[in-house]
């Protein structure tokens, strides 16, 4: 759409100014039926002192000769404009074929990004309520390298403090036999009954209490036997998360320990230099930075960032931790709850005290629940992300047997196993991530909806015509694609690199799987309406239609990290 909407811009500044005004004007993409673009002239009505219906009347008589636009007329106060159908068809079609996997990605870019998504403590495997985590931040650092960042994304494990030595501590001084039978054989899963374990005999005996107590110092003080156990615990816990989050088609780049900003010191480095700041105050021999007018109110403005023993807490480690990110990237986005958001405003003024001109960018998210029934708990304890994907699976097979009956049983669960992954990561996304979101199943495997079984359906679909059809002539003439169906589903497809551009600079993920749905409906329409194969004369333009059709499908798809499956 770029060559169409810069065609429009030009035109367009030109009108203005042989009417004697220089006018910044946002060009709008309203609703199919009314135009393809429009630009609102209600703010010139006070400069020009005209009405805006009579200004956008006399701006379309001032509009230059355009060869890319069919039609421009005045309407209620908008400037009106119709792309050429057949010109739309050609160059859209054969960008599209051309680039390949490349549409819809930007020029690459000399930034370099560092994206900290999932980050859970390594005591237990990912539940539900964060399951947003990781798939925000997957599908954002994919969007970004889609439009030519060069992004890293990262996990920072937190094998510092009590949790993590607790378990490391129950892993080695209680036996096996007196521990509950874990109820998945997973890294994360198996160590959970002792942590469970080792917390019931902290809270009943005081010399168990006083062990932690002392590894906790021992840790603190660098010690590196303490220091390696718990990480081999962790790193035991973190292989189970790294399963769960590889079922979801979720990879991290980079694994930074914060037990490393204690053994390099610069932890201890942060607690001195802030020491020294104006508003550094003591409490009980606990050091804090007084807030007060930082924009911070109520017990927020007290930011501890050491114990009464003079250790130190996860907010020094993460200070050390964010000025660590400041010499690798240009830009820093952390993926968080929204129970971080106080926490996120004090490590800003903290990094400001610091004479950091630098802080993160954050994109915080409400927590997943779920509704009554099945998987709204686990033996009274837990819902795990392992949960929610095996019933994603198991109910994606039911509908897998129902349809497809013909198939073997291990192709069965192939197709299951991306559906039901696929539903998972895209029924999370199609939701701004402030807003609160509730898991249901009726949605998430809708094969009529708004869902990924909807979208990946058309894909196969597409693939399926392509394979019937066989060889074909991909240099025919398109601009005889002119039908409404087809010119619909060809300004879809014109659509997919300022949806990509959206969802990546501004961070609006949730745009891709309504566009995705959208494109799988139009494709549904041209389908259900347009010979394709018997089309006679037009069966290899409308080919070339569904070969790109399922190109951008299969692009949309691989950004929002679902499988696009060539038979369902």
């Amino acid at each position: 759409m770029t060559k169409f909407r810069s065609e429009v811009e030009d035109a367009a500044k030109k009108a203005f100014q042989s009417m004697g005004v220089e006018y910044s004007f946002e060009i709008e993409t309203p609703s199919y039926d009314i135009a393809d673009l429009a630009i609102p002239c209600f703010s010139l009505a006070k400069t020009l002192r005209k009405s805006p219906t009579s200004i956008a009347e006399e701006a379309v008589t001032n509009l230059p000769k355009m060869e890319l636009i069919s039609e421009a007329w005045a309407k209620n106060g908008y400037l009106n404009f119709k792309l050429d159908a057949a010109k739309l068809a050609t160059i859209t079609l054969r960008t599209v074929l051309n680039e390949a996997s490349d549409y819809g990605c930007g020029q690459k870019k000399s930034v370099k990004v560092l994206l900290e998504h999932t980050s859970v403590n390594p005591t237990g495997p990912i539940h539900v309520g964060r399951a947003r985590n990781p798939i925000i931040g997957d599908t954002l650092a994919r969007c970004m390298k889609a439009c030519g960042y060069d992004v890293t994304t990262e996990y920072l494990v937190n094998d510092v403090g009590k949790q993590v030595v607790l378990l490391a501590w129950g892993l080695k001084n209680i036996d096996p036999s007196e521990v509950d039978i874990a109820d998945r054989d997973k890294a994360d899963h198996q160590l959970v009954p002792f942590y469970r374990k080792a917390n019931q005999m902290m809270e009943e005996d005081q010399e168990v209490a006083r062990q932690i107590s002392e590894l906790l110092v021992r840790f603190e003080a660098g010690d590196a036997e303490v220091i390696d156990s718990v990480r081999k615990t962790a790193s035991m816990m973190l292989d189970g998360i790294v399963e769960s989050l590889d079922m979801i088609n979720v990879h991290i780049d980079n694994f930074t320990w914060e037990s490393d900003f204690i053994k390099d010191g610069s932890a201890r480095q942060v607690v001195d230099e802030l020491s020294k700041c104006a508003v550094c105050r003591e409490e009980e021999g606990a050091m804090y930075l007084d807030l007060e007018g930082c924009g911070i109110h109520g017990r927020g403005t007290k930011f501890f960032f050491t114990r009464a023993d003079g250790t130190t807490l996860y907010t020094t480690r993460d200070i050390a931790y964010h000025l660590d990110k400041f010499e690798r990237a240009d830009r820093i986005i952390n993926i968080l709850g929204e129970d971080q958001k106080l926490g996120q405003a004090q490590l800003a003024n903290a990094l400001m005290f610091l004479g950091k001109d630098r802080a993160p960018e954050c994109i915080f998210y409400s927590f997943v629940s779920l509704p009554e029934g099945r998987m709204s708990t686990r033996k009274g304890v837990v819902v795990y992300l392992d949960d929610l994907i095996e019933e994603a699976e198991e109910r994606a097979m039911e509908e897998v047997r129902k349809r497809r009956d013909d198939l073997s049983e291990e192709k069965m669960k192939e197709i299951a196993r991306d559906l039901g992954r696929g539903a998972v990561r895209y029924n999370i996304v199609r939701v701004q991530p402030e807003k609160q979101l509730t898991f249901k199943w009726d949605e998430a495997l809708n094969f009529e909806g708004n869902s990924a079984p909807f979208v990946q359906y058309a894909h196969a679909r597409a693939c399926s015509i392509l394979r019937r059809a066989g060889d074909f002539d991909h240099l025919t003439d398109l601009s005889v694609l002119k039908n409404d169906y087809e010119v619909r589903l060809i300004k879809e497809l014109a659509k997919f690199p300022s949806i990509i551009e959206d969802a990546g600079e501004k961070a609006r993920i949730h745009l891709l799987p309504v566009y995705c749905h959208d494109v799988a409906s139009a494709f549904n329409q041209f389908y259900t309406y347009m010979p394709v194969i018997k089309g006679g004369d037009m069966k290899d333009a409308r080919l070339i239609l569904v070969d790109a059709t399922r190109i951008v499908l299969a692009n949309a798809l691989n950004t929002l990290g679902l499988i696009a499956p060539e038979e369902m």
